[in-house]
């Protein structure tokens, strides 16, 4: 399958979730399994060779793609939870969302100094949230060696928030 066959695995509905919005639903292209698994291995394809120790990801829809990148990369997941969700010490991060504010936590212990982190996550919008887990890598002196998305909302300029840092997007709205 190629990238453009991905894209047509992705269902489009106007109007969600109000007017004016366009949203893509990836729920179509992870019960097909070609377009599922075909979008995990180009996902990871830029990161075979890069030593990845762990993959981050934010949930929901992050953990469906970063746990089988994680799988494939032959490393390590780490879980990034909404605030309150985890069992064990965290940091956390608060950060802006478009009517209030959000907070993101990881477990204290959860990168080693040092580590090659690659964080994925489905959706690649304003920048917000990814830009947030960035920052709990960070404080836990994690390296990140990429950053990537199934999606890219171009539009909404989400890259400005991640200047400095390798994003790969595989499809770009």
């Amino acid at each position: 399958m190629t990238v453009k066959q991905l894209e047509k695995a992705i269902r489009a509905i106007p109007d969600f979730p109000k007017k004016g919005i366009l949203f893509r639903d990836i729920t179509t292209l992870l019960k097909d399994k070609k377009a599922f698994r075909t979008s995990i291995d180009l996902i990871s394809r830029p990161y075979q060779n890069k030593k990845i120790d762990a993959v981050v990801a934010v949930e929901s829809r992050g953990f469906i793609f970063g746990s089988a990148i994680a799988y494939k990369l032959k490393c390590g997941f780490i879980p990034v939870r909404k605030k309150g969700k985890l069992p064990y010490k965290t940091r956390s991060v608060t950060y802006e969302l478009e009517y209030g504010t959000d907070t993101l936590e990881i477990h204290q212990d959860a990168i080693a100094r040092g580590a090659r982190i690659l964080i994925v996550d489905d959706l690649l919008a304003t920048g917000g949230t990814v830009r947030a887990v960035t920052e709990l890598v960070k404080q836990l002196e994690g390296r990140i060696v990429g950053i990537a998305f199934l999606i890219e909302l171009s539009a909404l300029s989400g890259r400005n928030k991640l200047k400095g840092l390798p994003i790969h997007s595989l499809i770009k709205y």
